[in-house]
């Protein structure tokens, strides 16, 4: 029996992205983000998602895409992930779909150099790069959680 994982597609400038839908909580339009000073580039900054706050990822830097300034389109994908819980700010979510094993190309296999990427598949002709955030967070864990307890720290006092 052939197994079948579902997807969330996203789009960064002109590109499609995927996530496993497991690891997807919700999306919701983007809100104002407060920065923190002295954080990776890839910090966006931080919000306030239902009283707990979570650190905002800029793909833009770790996809090495042009960056530009938050339009009230773009929308947070609220992700958890096995060791934190975090927002990444993308330009849309397009659809949710399903592939099955066989379907997915090896990442090894696939041009694009990330240590971040899970594999590869083909949706309406085009090639659309799995994301594997637990590899991301697991090598960026202590400046997400040091910036995530700085701004808890500023709020508490």
């Amino acid at each position: 029996m052939l197994k079948k994982k579902k997807y969330v597609i996203f789009w960064l400038d002109n590109q499609k992205f995927a996530l496993h839908l497991s690891s997807v909580e919700r999306v919701v339009r983007i809100v104002e983000v407060s920065s923190l000073s002295k954080s990776p580039k890839y910090i966006l900054g931080t919000i306030n998602f239902q009283g707990e706050f979570l650190p905002v990822i800029n793909l833009r830097v770790l996809f090495d895409l042009n960056e530009r300034d938050i339009d009230l389109n773009d929308q947070l994908i609220i992700t958890n992930t096995t060791e934190i819980k975090v927002a990444l700010w993308v330009d849309n979510v397009s659809d949710i779909i399903e592939r099955e094993d066989e379907e997915i190309i090896n990442s090894n296999k696939i041009l694009i150099e990330s240590k971040y990427n899970e594999g590869a598949f083909k949706y309406n002709d085009e090639l659309v790069v799995i994301q594997d955030l637990d590899a991301f967070i697991k090598s960026n864990e202590k400046a997400l959680q040091k910036n995530l307890k700085k701004k808890t720290n500023i709020i508490n006092s």
